[in-house]
């Protein structure tokens, strides 16, 4: 059975369920998010710290096809988070429910893809907004509810969601302290999988497009702390969608200091993720923590 947790002026927060796990709790809740125009679910999890005072928060961004759920199931991370007293976050892939016709065609683009943009093209632009969701309007809402320390945020994720968080990095260096990712698609615009997102959610200004490419953005603007990025040598995706090789070089010409990991024999699962959390958590701690 759910409840209402905290109902502030006209914005409700609702519980839908609650596990201990690690001396902390995991919670799923929902609410009506005002960025993606209709209900938004998020995970999070709450170290045994937090029940004492304020603690920092980390962020994880989930890759195509995935929910809030996948990554507080699958990855490992909740005894890490607890050890350094990290609060994790997870939100949903995309708006769901809209009354866009269509959107569950693909498994790529739509429903589950939201691919952490803004868009700016119809019928996608008054729902698909998950850059200002993760940006803005999830931290502010984790901010009223939670025990978190809003000055010290880390963001990371996989596949779609570490473009997510390297873009979200890269764009607010203000914001995040530190950022990390498994198995990036890093040049989204050169990337199937980037260029089908882009086109129809952004439209055919290239611009826009570099707003939301991390090989893009690099060049410009670089993050403050070392990037960490693990990369499975058996991925399928890794020289059709991922190029980790093209963010290589733009870090390296630019300056941006970088950390990539070509892991032998792993592939795109979140066995693989699971395999090399305790070191992103660490990376993330370093920062957060100290």
């Amino acid at each position: 059975m759910s409840f209402i947790v905290s109902t502030p002026m006209s914005e409700s927060l609702e519980l839908i369920s609650e596990s201990l796990c690690f001396g902390g709790k995991i919670g799923f809740y929902r609410h009506r998010s005002t960025a993606c125009n209709g209900e938004m679910k998020f995970s999070v999890y709450q170290p045994p710290q937090a029940a004492s005072y304020s603690v920092p928060v980390l962020y994880f961004l989930s890759g195509l096809t995935c929910t809030e759920e996948n990554f507080m199931v699958k990855a490992g991370a909740q005894q890490f988070a607890a050890k350094y007293g990290l609060m994790l976050v997870a939100p949903d892939t995309s708006p769901r429910n809209t009354d866009i016709g269509g959107v569950e065609e693909d498994w790529n683009f739509g429903t589950g893809a939201g691919f952490y943009v803004d868009a700016t093209q119809s019928p996608w632009q008054p729902y698909y907004r998950m850059y200002s969701y993760v940006v803005q309007e999830l931290p502010d809402l984790l901010a009223q509810h939670f025990p978190v320390m809003t000055s010290r945020q880390g963001i990371f994720g996989h596949s779609m969601g570490g473009h997510g968080a390297l873009i979200c990095a890269l764009r607010n260096p203000q914001r995040y302290q530190s950022v990390s990712a498994f198995a990036p698609i890093v040049a989204p615009m050169q990337s199937p999988w980037g260029q089908k997102a882009f086109s129809n959610y952004l439209g055919s200004n290239l611009e826009d497009w570099r707003k939301y490419d991390a090989s893009e953005l690099v060049r410009k603007t670089q993050h403050k702390r070392s990037i960490l990025i693990d990369q499975g040598t058996a991925d399928s995706f890794l020289t059709t969608q991922l190029f980790p090789d093209r963010f290589a070089k733009a870090c390296a010409e630019s300056g941006q200091s970088l950390t990539l990991r070509m892991q032998e024999g792993y592939d795109h699962s979140y066995y693989f993720i699971a395999t090399f959390m305790q070191d992103h958590i660490r990376h993330h701690a370093d920062a957060l923590c100290g």
